[in-house]
């Protein structure tokens, strides 16, 4: 449990991190936000605590295949947002999309006979 907690930690240290900077620069925060540290943090944890390299391998393959139907959402919120939409709306209707986007990511890459 203690490691658990560590690393709820370290994630929302960063996640704090993140929005601090972008606070006072949007640019780097976006920088910082958009690199895969989330990604790489979870493939190094899951090797430390399996020492799986076939594990690690299968956890980055089911993130590139989420990477592509998550992009309309960066696409489309702020687009939202400066028409003037309330925020907690566009977030939702971003999240609702992004969702409808990962259910057919679900079924297309089942039909191709990749396993997420």
């Amino acid at each position: 449990m203690l490691g658990f907690l560590a690393k709820a930690g370290i994630a929302g240290l960063l996640a704090a991190a993140v929005a601090e900077i972008a606070r006072r620069s949007p640019g780097w925060g976006g920088l910082l936000a958009s690199l895969p540290l989330t990604s790489l943090m979870a493939c190094t944890l899951l090797y430390w605590d399996t020492g799986d390299t076939a594990k690690v391998a299968d956890l980055s393959n089911g993130i590139m295949w989420f990477i592509v139907p998550s992009l309309p959402l960066f696409l489309v919120l702020p687009v939202l947002l400066r028409s003037g939409m309330n925020f907690w709306l566009a977030l939702g209707l971003v999240i609702a999309g992004t969702m409808a986007l990962y259910a057919a990511t679900f079924a297309l890459a089942g039909r191709m006979g990749v396993k997420l």
